[in-house]
């Protein structure tokens, strides 16, 4: 069995939240448009993690867990042109962009702020902290993955 990873994957809560994953159970990850991103989930496996993060949101911040539940297939919305994500330079034969399914793992009982991902010297490295990181989806080290969940489980301001 191959090595679980560990990733990261920005979404806005208004547009989809953590709350919605887990009233959906599972959704595919619709609409990358980076090609950073991409080749990413492309080196998705089905058991990975992922930390689902708030962004664009005040504060944004790590808010669950996600587990990729479907490795990288052609981003459907890349070929309707009525879609914000339709690529006419895509086509069914030669697919620029991908998606992969996340199911629900859990919601964090407390949502760790990017502030205090910043503040923690155990988080040091972690793209999503770094200054200009806007990648929507990127690696993250098995360590930072467990540090963020212990983070989610202590009571605010506690440290």
């Amino acid at each position: 069995m191959a090595t679980i990873q560990y990733w990261l994957m920005k979404s806005e809560p208004d547009v989809y939240s953590i709350d919605d994953l887990k009233r959906d159970k599972r959704e595919c990850w619709e609409g990358v448009r980076n090609f950073q991103a991409r080749n990413f989930m492309r080196g998705m496996q089905v058991g990975d993690l992922a930390i689902f993060y708030h962004s664009n949101a005040k504060p944004p911040g790590a808010a669950g867990i996600a587990r990729i539940a479907r490795v990288a297939y052609p981003d459907s919305t890349q070929f309707d042109s009525s879609s914000k994500y339709y690529d006419p330079k895509s086509t069914p034969d030669k697919p620029r962009w991908s998606m992969v399914d996340v199911a629900f793992v859990e919601k964090f009982s407390r949502m760790v702020p990017l502030a205090e991902l910043k503040s923690d010297p155990e988080l040091e490295g972690m793209r999503v902290i770094q200054k200009g990181s806007r990648l929507s989806v990127q690696p993250v080290e098995k360590s930072h993955f467990e540090r963020v969940i212990a983070l989610s489980k202590l009571s605010r301001g506690a440290g």
